[in-house]
């Protein structure tokens, strides 16, 4: 399975972007998909998940900014982020459970200036 990422890029604080990762591959059923970041210097941290049911989890972070949303048909997954600031600068990891089995897209690299 392999997750491509794309959407990231250079925003001032306030603004938004939309990160958008695709799977591909010997898809079966993927459980959960969501989005992890990490900052220079700092531990990869969860963003949001959502499960192939809909049930979502974000962190406290981005609650109230960031929506995840996914198209199980499509093996998509989607992050809005609004209401940037320069603390949500990192790189954006998009992720995949399926079978028991973790994968990560590549990353994509967010940058938000003050």
């Amino acid at each position: 399975v392999q997750l491509q990422a794309s959407g990231g890029g250079l925003v001032q604080a306030g603004g938004s972007l939309r990160l958008s990762c695709a799977a591909s591959g010997s898809i079966f059923s993927i459980n959960i998909m969501g989005w992890y970041r990490q900052a220079p210097g700092k531990q990869r941290e969860l963003v949001a998940t959502i499960t192939r049911g809909g049930w979502i989890n974000y962190a406290d972070s981005v609650k109230g900014r960031f929506t995840i949303s996914r198209d199980n048909a499509k093996n998509t997954v989607l992050l809005q982020m609004n209401s940037l600031k320069p603390e949500d600068t990192a790189v954006y990891y998009c992720n995949a459970l399926m079978a028991g089995f973790e994968y990560w897209g590549q990353g994509t690299l967010v940058t938000v200036s003050s």
